[in-house]
């Protein structure tokens, strides 16, 4: 038996062909056991029922499947999920399935930790260990996908990267998870149903722009504004506003899709006149929505959610300039399941 075995998740169908023809067996075995490993998500050789027990335990002694575990499970008042993650390396993530309507949406993260500082985010503080691969990314949805049609009676609808993590950190990985999710030999889901939301790196944004990506992008935006972005997500400094506006404009080009821009107000940072007119006119550059996000606490008091009134002064501005805007009211904040409480309490 080998030491340090391979996962086998990490082979390409064909190398799992050459490897069964290798140890003097059919290639169409790769196919049956590539459809396992993805389209029926098996977490073990033992339930690959239609391969024999010998080849069975032929897998076993080469590869192994380094599925996650759902560590521990949470559920909200209000029907959202709250799964805490645990990697076979013992390392934990989040992932959260968020019910609404007729939809039930996972947010699944990428990164253990994040690479990046945004001083409103709980996941922020902690150190970025490491990138998620992408069965890992993969597992998750599989997961929240089993959990919808238990509790909520339909499958998964949607996925938004906007879990643990900056996706386009770690973009080969969420690429790679991206094409099993929407591939008819794995989920088989549509990509424009998938939403990858960045904080802003203006050099990954034109490279998914050159790669012809067919999910929706967002970008996590909070103030168009250089010197206050930079006081709320400090990397601004290091990917400045002009830049990122250069960036989408290349997107958009590219793409011909919109843009979504994610935007929290907080109490004498960003609910200033200035402030929203500021964002009419960055809204201007390139077609786009806004989402106004409701602001979830992490215990520091340091953020405090905007008034009504700065709210309502945002969505008339941006109305009166015909630029779509949600206002998004946070669900599972009595898990701390909400958007930016990731990784507050586990």
């Amino acid at each position: 038996m080998k030491e340090n075995k391979k996962d086998i998740r990490s082979l390409t169908k064909q190398q799992l062909r050459d490897f069964f023809l290798e140890e003097g067996d059919k290639a169409f075995r790769g196919d049956q056991v590539y459809e396992w490993l993805w389209s029926k998500a098996a977490y073990s050789f033992d339930e690959m029922t239609n391969v024999s027990k010998g080849t069975r335990q032929m897998l076993e002694n080469n590869f192994v499947i380094n599925h996650i575990r759902v560590d521990a499970m949470q559920r909200s008042l209000d029907g959202t999920i709250k799964n805490a993650v645990k990697l076979h390396d013992g390392l934990t993530v989040e992932s959260v399935l968020i019910p609404t309507g007729s939809r039930t949406t996972a947010c699944v993260s990428s990164q253990v930790g994040c690479s990046l500082d945004c001083k409103f985010c709980a996941t922020s503080r902690l150190k970025r260990m490491r990138n998620l691969n992408p069965d890992e990314i993969y597992d998750q949805v599989v997961v929240i996908d089993k959990q919808s049609k238990l509790y909520h009676n339909r499958p998964l609808s949607n996925i938004v990267f906007m879990g643990m993590g900056e996706p386009l950190m770690n973009y080969n990985n969420v690429l790679k998870a991206i094409d099993k999710i929407t591939s008819p030999e794995g989920l088989g889901m549509s990509p424009k149903r998938i939403v990858v939301s960045t904080s802003g790196v203006p050099k990954m944004i034109r490279k998914m722009a050159d790669d012809q990506v067919k999910f929706n992008l967002a970008v996590s935006l909070h103030s168009a504004i250089d010197n206050v972005r930079t006081s709320i997500m400090p990397f601004n400094e290091t990917f400045p506003l002009a830049e990122l506006r250069e960036a989408l404009e290349y997107w958009y080009k590219k793409t011909n899709r919109q843009i979504t821009y994610e935007y929290v107000i907080w109490k004498g940072i960003n609910d200033c006149q200035k402030d929203i007119d500021a964002l009419v006119k960055f809204c201007k550059y390139v077609p786009s929505k806004v989402n106004i996000i409701e602001y979830n606490p992490i215990d520091d008091g340091l953020y405090q959610q905007a008034s009504q009134e700065s709210l309502d002064g945002y969505t008339r501005a941006l109305e009166s300039n015909r630029i779509v805007v949600n206002v998004r009211r946070s669900r599972g904040k009595d898990i701390d399941a909400a958007c930016g409480q990731l990784a507050n309490k586990t």
